[in-house]
């Protein structure tokens, strides 16, 4: 059996978890550059607020109810999904994070002495005592239906934090009330095609027979059909290394000076290897693009991207902020505003093996090696950006984004430690 343990509303959970005065009432956490909302409570989503809605056209809604506002603040809820996921690998041997707020356990062989729903649990009961922060199980013999159970165990207090799949019967009865759009694999192109084809839930679909799902669905909807109907079939640490890297911003303020671009660009290419040797790969290519602001109609516009392979694979900072500004460089246009841009590695693969090439201009890779291994382990002890490029310029210059509302770094910054007054 495969537990996915899901944190509720994770990025303001984190921030009622520093702010008591905060529950019960209506919290959302916005985008960078405090754009769009990206996280919300239920006290907001009953007072009429969405995910997605731009802030600035909410904002008498926000007024009205007093709901509180907070920007975005990563370094915060990465510091506090490490002590949830620490929480989780003292109990169980094995969990995989899927992402910053999901955690899969595999609990294969404690059923033996233990009864899992109750394991798991106490384990969420440990989470919010710890950590202040809640939790939906879902327990099922595959992540897709592991999914669907976090979903019910969410949305249904009666289950107690966790809902377990565990027959055919509860099975088909979850997958009956469940929305076909709600489940995890099923994306835009494959959910027009179920309905193109009349099916309308998830059981519909997993009802229909495998030469069926075959003739009608590529390979990742028919994996989709297999984890519906039990069979175990996604290996999502395979997927999370087959992906592109990607980082990109909004500007804070629009810029068209090329020195400033290539202080965001180096940043962004810092942090996309800083990704890819955490993964343990290496990148075959490296794309960037810049664009303007198409909602300012009043200012030139322009948009363009551009990829250059690397010589040889590779995670280096150094290198890959090298071939990010040459590949600005054929990009940039003076006298544009620009508001956007991002750094994308592709070509990801294992960084052992690695083919080399005879004439490679970087003749001491096993040192930089070193060198990056040490970097991060020191902005690991101390923090991001304890150490980096000179090449990604000061937090002062107007590239970066806005955040108004952001908290402070209680866990993870000394300067910015809790405070409490007695």
């Amino acid at each position: 059996m495969i537990a996915l343990v899901d944190c509720n509303s994770f990025f303001c959970s984190v921030e009622k978890a520093f702010h008591p005065g905060l529950s019960g009432k209506p919290v959302v956490v916005l985008s960078s550059n405090d754009g769009c909302i990206v996280a919300i409570t239920p006290e907001a989503k009953a007072v009429g607020l969405h995910r997605g809605d731009p802030i600035f056209k909410v904002q008498h809604i926000v007024k009205a109810y007093g709901v509180k506002v907070f920007s975005s603040n990563m370094r915060l809820y990465a510091a506090m999904s490490e002590r949830v996921t620490n929480i989780l690998r003292d109990s169980i041997a094995q969990v995989e994070n899927y992402s910053i707020d999901e955690s899969f356990c595999y609990l294969d062989g404690y059923e033996q002495y233990h009864n899992t729903e109750e394991m798991m649990r106490e384990i969420a009961g440990r989470i919010k005592d710890y950590t202040d922060i809640p939790v939906s199980v879902g327990i099922a013999p595959t992540k897709t239906l592991a999914k669907v159970g976090s979903k019910f165990a969410k949305n249904y207090k009666g289950y107690r934090s966790v809902c377990m799949i565990d027959t055919d019967e509860k099975r088909r009865k979850a997958l009956g009330m469940f929305d076909l759009s709600d489940i995890w694999g099923i994306g835009r192109s494959t959910l027009s095609e179920l309905r193109y084809q009349g099916i309308c839930t998830p059981l519909e679909f997993a009802d229909k027979s495998e030469s069926w799902v075959k003739s009608h669905l590529k390979v990742p909807g028919q994996r989709t059909w297999l984890e519906l109907n039990g069979q175990p079939c996604i290996d999502t640490s395979e997927i999370k290394q087959k992906q592109s890297i990607c980082t990109s911003r909004s500007f804070g303020h629009m810029v068209s000076d090329i020195g400033y671009m290539q202080e965001a660009i180096a940043e962004f290419a810092a942090s996309c290897a800083n990704k890819l040797r955490a993964q343990k790969s290496v990148a075959t290519e490296v794309s960037v693009f810049i664009s303007s602001n198409p909602f300012r109609e009043d200012l030139p516009q322009y948009s363009s991207f551009s990829s250059l392979p690397l010589p040889v694979p590779t995670s280096d900072t150094l290198e890959i902020t090298q071939m990010a500004h040459r590949v600005l460089a054929q990009l940039f246009r003076p006298g544009i505003n620009y508001k956007r841009a991002g750094v994308i590695l592709s070509g990801i693969q294992p960084a052992s093996p690695i083919q080399l090439q005879l004439f490679d201009v970087v003749t001491n890779r096993h040192e930089r090696s070193e060198l990056m291994n040490a970097i991060d382990q020191i902005n690991g002890k101390y923090g991001p950006h304890s150490i980096r490029l000179a090449a990604e310029g000061s937090a002062q210059s107007p590239w970066h984004v806005l955040c108004e509302n952001r908290s402070q770094n209680y866990i993870s910054d000394l300067n910015e430690i809790l405070k409490v007054k007695i």
